[in-house]
């Protein structure tokens, strides 16, 4: 059944942005119009769905809460996405799109990043934990499920869908450490969505955008949070204390 609830997720995001481009003519980020119709309404109505069937399921408290605690360190995660974000955040371009646009292209990725946390570090977390499985896989298939829904970008992508794949993977499983470290579902909805927003500003909202050196901060999170938690992967579940 979360299969098939993926399957839906998917086609209303990808079904609704190619029907979204072809009513409104836009075929980029560069302006208010195009993300309203492109991100705005398929992405809104997929977040819709998510905590539609999370309703439904009367899963809201275990998606939105975390009883699973890890060590302190493991704060570095989400302060390194942050740090990242604010790096990346190319703020000569948003300062030529305008206010508006902003706000919109904020509320857009906003939507990006609870939409997703809530499928797959929400849904797909407690699916996963519901049968049985250790943390360490349930981190380890909620993070191949999100790279691999990636793929789907190949309609529009081609082959480079399939390095997304394996790089959203990895942040998938930094995501799902920010939820551990934060005890819920939210930090990490909102981090996902402003280094989406980051990530954007430096590469797609400018006609001819050339590349903002900021851009690397995001790009070089993997890298150094891959080598972190590789180092340590073995102190991230908290120490079991006996009488």
């Amino acid at each position: 059944m979360f299969a098939v609830i993926v399957l839906v997720y998917l086609a209303i995001i990808q079904g609704g942005g190619i029907l979204m481009k072809h009513l409104s003519g836009e075929d980029d980020f560069r302006s208010t119009r195009a993300l309203f119709y492109g991100m705005i309404i398929p992405l809104g109505a997929a977040l819709i769905f998510t905590y539609a069937v999370i309703a439904y399921l009367g899963w809201l408290r275990p998606v939105l809460r975390d009883d699973r605690p890890t060590r302190s360190w493991v704060r570095v995660v989400p302060i390194v996405l942050l740090v990242a974000v604010a790096g990346g955040i190319s703020y000569t371009a948003l300062a030529e799109k305008g206010g508006l646009f902003v706000v919109v292209l904020l509320i857009a990725t906003q939507f990006v990043g609870w939409g997703e946390e809530g499928m797959f570090r929400g849904i797909g977390v407690v699916v996963l934990r519901d049968h049985g499985l250790t943390e360490g896989r349930v981190a380890l298939w909620s993070s191949l499920v999100f790279g691999a829904v990636h793929l789907a970008n190949g309609i529009t992508h081609g082959a480079s869908a399939i390095f997304q794949a394996v790089v959203v993977s990895l942040a998938g499983y930094f995501f799902y450490l920010t939820r551990r470290v934060t005890r819920g579902n939210i930090a990490n909805s909102v981090i996902h969505g402003l280094f989406d927003f980051s990530l954007l500003t430096g590469t797609a909202i400018l006609v001819d955008q050339k590349f903002y050196p900021g851009t690397i901060f995001p790009i070089l999170v993997y890298p150094l949070l891959a080598i972190i938690l590789l180092v340590r992967r073995h102190s991230i579940e908290p120490v079991e204390r006996h009488a």
